[in-house]
């Protein structure tokens, strides 16, 4: 394993952080800390993805062929460590993470040309339609009905889970378009528009209480809607689980550590005034004890990540690593969060709904609680979906378990 950068690594990274600290303007960062997911209002994440665009990393994993940067390994994993570090919206992956390789792998000429530059550029928001009421973990029970009518076909069902639903402009969804074999044999890929009759978008009530239409997840509902096979079915019919686990692939894997860093480091700043006390709570042993062993997780992890990203650089692929990544990732994020109510205590009892107004009112807008604390307990109620989202993580352990103990 080598995990020395090279000059030109470093020069890239300096390239990197010179063009953050250009970019991630202070209005940026007023909106990112008041946010309670990561993201930020619709206007304000294309506003970012774009400028991604126009320097060209916006999808850094991309072939040069269909407009990828043609970044090396080590490239790769600079940017995503550097943006991370710095605190900088998530670039929704629904689009240039998820749909967009697939469509690469598996759509026709004509499908790539009209959907890849749009993704790119952000001009087009997807999401993305897996699970349902009965068919989460166990995706391929799902029972959503793709059923050919001449030309075109004939949807029914409905799913969850559905982030960011009410912003999207496309989805990507797995039906159901034969019943007559096993689950994973009737299952097809297919694309197609928001916008077309008998779509229905139900927000989700989740703990974190967002204001209507900001909220992160919904349930869809689809009712007898119609769409032409040719342009919306991706590949073959009834191959769609094959499509799925390929995507799944670039859904899972990405680096934890450098995110982790930057939720720690709010938390340091969060405990230099105790609401109780009125002192610095990193004088407490305990709680210096606590914040210790998470430095010390997220620098195992950060060594584990690099050593995962050196093997990439090598040649070799990503197998049962990355649900190792996603289980360690997500239950420290949660436990960070959970640090940080600790170290907020009273500051953290004013539930504030909207915290993206606080944003858009400016920094001297008027909160019952230091503006460190304002996300603090949204947030922690965010944070709780994430060992479940993305294939929980009982799921990721029966993956380990039988991919590397052979069980």
């Amino acid at each position: 394993m080598d995990l020395s950068f090279t000059p030109e690594d470093t020069a890239f990274q300096k390239e990197v952080r010179d063009w953050i600290a250009q970019s991630y303007t202070p209005d940026l960062r007023a909106k990112m800390a008041l946010s309670k997911n990561g993201y930020l209002d619709k206007e304000g994440q294309v506003a970012w993805q774009k400028k991604l665009y126009e320097k060209g990393w916006i999808a850094p994993n991309w072939p040069e062929q269909y407009g990828g940067p043609g970044l090396t390994p080590s490239e790769r994993y600079i940017l995503n460590m550097e943006l991370s570090s710095a605190g900088t919206p998530i670039v929704s992956p629904m689009g240039v993470a998820m749909v967009a390789p697939v469509i690469m792998a598996f759509g026709s000429e004509a499908q790539k040309k009209r959907h890849l530059p749009s993704i790119l550029s952000s001009d087009v928001w997807w999401c993305q339609g897996y699970s349902e009421p009965g068919s989460g973990s166990d995706l391929a029970s799902l029972q959503m009905s793709a059923v050919r009518d001449g030309d075109d076909y004939v949807l029914n069902g409905s799913k969850i889970w559905t982030t960011l639903a009410q912003w999207a402009d496309w989805i990507f969804c797995l039906v159901r378009t034969d019943k007559s074999g096993k689950n994973q044999e009737g299952i097809s890929f297919i694309i197609f528009p928001m916008n077309l009759p008998g779509i229905t978008i139900s927000a989700l009530p989740t703990l974190d209480g967002p204001p209507e239409g900001e909220q992160e997840i919904n349930q869809v509902f689809f009712e007898n809607v119609r769409v032409p096979i040719a342009e919306s079915l991706i590949g073959e019919e009834n191959k769609g689980w094959t499509y799925a686990k390929y995507l799944l692939q670039f859904e899972r894997g990405n680096a934890y550590a450098p995110g982790l860093r930057n939720m720690l480091k709010k938390v340091r700043k969060l405990a230099k005034v105790d609401s109780v006390t009125g002192g610095d709570l990193l004088n407490d042993p305990d709680f210096a004890r606590k914040l210790t062993q998470m430095e010390i997780g997220i620098e195992a992890l950060d060594a584990t990540e690099q050593r995962i990203f050196s093997a990439l650089s090598a040649g070799e692929a990503v197998g049962p690593e990355s649900s190792m990544l996603k289980c360690a990732g997500s239950e420290m994020q949660q436990a960070i969060t959970e640090l940080a109510i600790e170290a907020a205590g009273t500051y953290g009892a004013p539930f504030v709904r909207n915290t993206m107004e606080l944003a858009r009112d400016g920094a001297n807008a008027n909160t019952p609680t230091p503006i460190e604390a304002v996300t603090t307990v949204p947030s922690y109620f965010s944070y709780r979906k994430t060992s479940i989202y993305a294939g929980s993580n009982e799921i990721q352990r029966n993956i380990m378990s039988k991919m590397v103990l052979g069980l």
